[in-house]
């Protein structure tokens, strides 16, 4: 039976979503959680994958098991799991459903506060200079639509297409926040930290709009600034097509 696991954590003790050797995960925590639960190893597929300090408020993944499961599971799987991450709910699918392959979409935010903010200290970066937002959303309505992003993607990156499609992008204060909202089809490793950051260097009037586009355009990482640090960074949402988890 294929299940789909919908999760939520805080990503700044995990050295990123996937898997990886020597070292902690979001991945690795979940799998030792059902294998203790279901008694059984079972093996993650991921919805999106999110670098090393990055949080989520959403995201899934699938997985195949004979072990009966259902939502009055959830409370004994999250006793199994550390305190920051959290298993959202539990749906059994049809056995082609794939978490990764029928996301439509996914939706990122930035988190920004000009004052320094205890409360903050890991949710937000705390960005201590005068930002023009008329200047931020000019250059991020300018991604809009279906581009090449290899400006704003780390090198050595293993891809076989840097061409994604935003449906959002734009700058909005949220209460004491600035925060930068972005929706695609797929994003790059490091994109839209490499964004943000090269973004607030327009909007403090550090590079001009049209060099903005200029580098936009060279598809050439190079000049691009990915020192947005990664703890302001959300995976808000993974979003499906109308009605692919049935009647909720």
């Amino acid at each position: 039976m294929r299940y789909f696991l919908e999760v939520a954590y805080n990503g700044k003790d995990y050295a990123g979503f996937q898997i990886q050797e020597n070292a902690e995960t979001i991945q690795q925590e979940a799998e030792k959680a059902l294998a203790i639960f279901c008694k059984m190893k079972i093996g993650l597929w991921g919805s999106s994958r999110t670098d090393a300090g990055v949080h989520a408020k959403q995201n899934y993944f699938h997985f195949d098991t004979d072990f009966e499961l259902n939502k009055k599971h959830l409370y004994s799987l999250n006793a199994l799991l550390p305190p920051a991450i959290a298993a959202i709910s539990i749906r059994k699918m049809p056995d082609d459903s794939h978490c990764r392959f029928h996301a439509t979409s996914r939706l990122y935010k930035y988190y920004i506060c000009a004052s320094k903010n205890p409360f903050y200290l890991d949710r937000a970066w705390h960005y201590p200079y005068p930002v023009s937002i008329d200047v931020l959303n000019n250059v991020a309505g300018t991604l809009l639509g279906q581009h090449n992003f290899t400006s704003f993607c780390k090198r050595n990156t293993q891809v076989k297409s840097m061409i994604c499609t935003l449906s959002q992008s734009h700058w909005a204060y949220e209460g004491d926040l600035l925060v930068y909202t972005v929706q695609g089809n797929r994003f790059l490793r490091g994109m839209v930290r490499g964004l943000v950051a090269t973004m607030l260097r327009a909007g403090r009037g550090k590079l001009t709009v049209d060099a903005f586009a200029q580098l936009f355009a060279s598809q050439n990482s190079v000049k691009a600034d990915f020192g947005a640090p990664a703890h302001g960074l959300f995976l808000e949402k993974v979003i499906f097509k109308d009605g692919y988890f049935g009647e909720e």
